[in-house]
């Protein structure tokens, strides 16, 4: 007759663990015995929580080696900028340039402006006339992606951003994503060319978008910047505008 959970078949324990949360598998359930720990550390265990949560395809059967690397990805991953839709005024920010009349908030969709698709942003930052960029320098550890992670697995790193002009002005649209070592040596960067938007445009909103794939061991902050300026020169906030950007870790694909 079975006397305790440890005499329960393997793939019956597996089922039970696999309904706890990780923090709890890693921290707890893996300190219990031998038997507990060779367990938790199943591919088939981790499996069955991608399952479970909803990460799981089968078309990923043949392409994940780790299958608690992919969850813990997959669990972790969030935009790791902070206020991207400037609903928090320009907390968060760094105003590296800010020109001419200063970077403003306005409501979508704005003069002369359109709304977005993503129901979700209601409003966006704006530039002037002079130079206006900000950043925000983001620290991995800080975010939970231990060094280990980042040195051997290499997840894609994801930037997205959101930009548009207004119809009656044009403008000038600037993107810099710089992947840096401890010391804040740039070990990648994201440079494209500067984005010139005509006077009279349809003043839809665009989205920019980069993936970082193989970049080198040492990667430990991520520093984002972007803004830019009219084109016309005009007195105001007739620049480009910009929103729902983001920064996002997710497993190799």
């Amino acid at each position: 007759a079975m006397t305790s959970i440890g005499d329960l078949p393997e793939d019956v324990l597996v089922e039970l663990l696999s309904l706890l949360p990780a923090r709890e598998l890693l921290r707890t359930c893996r300190l219990v015995c031998s038997q507990w720990r060779y367990v938790v550390d199943l591919n088939t265990l981790w499996k069955r929580k991608c399952q479970r949560d909803g990460f799981y395809r089968q078309s990923y059967d043949r392409s994940i080696s780790d299958w608690k690397i992919f969850y813990m990805l997959c669990h972790m991953k969030k935009n790791l900028l902070k206020n991207p839709r400037a609903e928090e005024n320009f907390q968060h920010w760094t105003l590296d340039a800010n020109e001419g009349d200063k970077w403003k908030i306005e409501d979508l969709p704005g003069a002369h402006g359109s709304h977005m698709s993503d129901p979700r942003v209601h409003k966006y930052f704006v530039t002037s006339y002079g130079p206006c960029f900000k950043s925000q320098l983001i620290t991995l550890d800080k975010e939970g992606y231990w060094n280990q992670l980042m040195d051997e697995i290499r997840p894609e790193i994801t930037v997205k951003d959101w930009y548009a002009a207004r119809f009656d002005c044009g403008c000038r649209y600037e993107l810099t994503v710089r992947l840096l070592s401890k010391d804040y040596i740039v070990l990648e960067e994201f440079h494209p060319e500067p984005v010139v938007i005509e006077q009279w445009s349809d003043a839809q909103w665009r989205e920019i978008s980069h993936t970082f794939q193989n970049y080198p061991a040492g990667v430990r902050y991520i520093w984002f910047q972007h803004g830019g300026h009219d084109t016309q020169y005009w007195a105001g906030w007739y620049g480009v505008r910009v929103t729902n950007s983001s920064i996002t870790i997710g497993p190799p694909t």
